[in-house]
């Protein structure tokens, strides 16, 4: 299995943003020296209450001058805010950087919010994803100046000031459970993954679909499938759950949400699940503060480290994830017992999954 340390960047009570910005980096600088393989952020705007992260190329450069091995990227730009060409671009300086180490990560958007003040084109996300995917492909592919017309965005004879490191380009992700979706990123050779709000039994399948349309596809490795969810480690079961659960319960009750003002509610986040019929994952959303339940269903990683690493083995194998996307960093944590938990998930967590894999 792989390991990433993921960031919403959070809001934490008493914290300013500089400050708040400065324990990341120390929290990168750990995983660098722990064996994590990655880190990686989100873009989310307009939501002082809930993430400080709106310009995940910032992100990429900063946690440059804080690790020297840790795979870093955005997961992911949120590709209708964007002119496509200035991913590319960004993606290119970015790769030189981080000597590289880049990941490249493209999202649809989740929330309108993000979408209204850059006038972004809501309606048609996925269809500008799957544009900015080809682009990108095209301009690192071209040695010389490139050509490019795409349903949104016509290109002529463009030649790029700095190209990546890696070629023909950074390891790319979308993350999707959209089977079209999924099957266009098999065909092109794209990692992925989604949150722990989707029940995994309910996933696997096309999980499972895109694995082997990726294997028929001809690709020399294996994708990575990954999956979001929090995590907390402390010496005993016991202490791990007296410690993270006022956390679990700020985070899903005063933190976590996708945009608005105040944030979306628990409840109103169910109702639209339930209107889109994903009956599974709106009875998840409908208990995200039930800290009993999210444990019961194995939905958070809370624990001894023999604990955690029992219970991220049976849910990777229910689930067919590769990779822990793992938020550490969550309601009020100390800086203290964050870092514990860090060491402790990276000392025998990882160690103990490292040569496991659900597929």
């Amino acid at each position: 299995m792989r390991f990433a340390h993921f960031s919403h960047v959070w809001s934490k009570p008493g914290m300013t943003p500089a400050q708040r910005y400065q324990q990341l980096w120390r929290e990168l600088a750990a995983c660098d020296e722990l064996g994590f393989d990655y880190g990686f952020c989100v873009e989310h705007h307009f939501s002082p209450h809930e993430s400080w992260m709106p310009s995940p190329s910032i992100y990429c450069a900063a946690a440059a001058t804080y690790t020297r091995r840790l795979r870093i990227g955005p997961m992911g730009y949120i590709v209708p805010l964007y002119d496509p060409l200035r991913i590319v671009e960004d993606a290119a300086v970015l790769d030189n950087v981080l000597d590289g180490r880049l990941e490249l990560g493209l999202i649809s958007g989740i929330s309108p919010h993000y979408f209204r003040h850059y006038q972004g084109d809501f309606a048609h996300r996925r269809e500008r994803v799957n544009e900015a995917l080809a682009l990108v492909k095209t301009a690192f592919a071209s040695e010389g100046p490139f050509s490019f017309s795409g349903p949104f965005h016509r290109y002529e004879r463009v030649s790029l000031a700095v190209r990546p490191l890696q070629r023909p380009h950074p390891p790319l992700w979308v993350q999707s459970r959209d089977p079209e979706t999924l099957a266009l990123l098999a065909r092109e050779g794209v990692s992925t993954g989604y949150l722990f709000l989707v029940p995994r039994a309910e996933a696997a399948p096309r999980y499972r679909d895109y694995l082997q349309a990726w294997r028929a596809a001809g690709h020399a490795q294996p994708p990575h499938i990954a999956y979001w969810s929090l995590v907390y480690v402390d010496e005993t079961d016991e202490l791990a759950l007296a410690r993270a659960a006022p956390h679990i319960v700020h985070t899903f009750t005063q933190v976590f949400g996708f945009g608005d003002v105040g944030g979306i509610a628990i409840d109103e986040l169910a109702d639209n699940l339930e209107r889109r019929g994903e009956r599974g994952a709106a009875e998840i959303a409908r208990h995200l503060a039930d800290v009993d339940y999210l444990l019961r269903r194995n939905l958070v990683f809370v624990g001894a480290p023999e604990t955690v690493a029992r219970r991220i083995q049976a849910a990777a194998t229910e689930g067919l994830f590769d990779t822990l996307c793992a938020e550490f960093n969550i309601g009020f944590l100390d800086e203290e017992s964050l870092m514990r938990s860090l060491h402790l998930f990276g000392q025998r967590v990882v160690p103990a999954l490292r040569a496991f894999t659900p597929y």
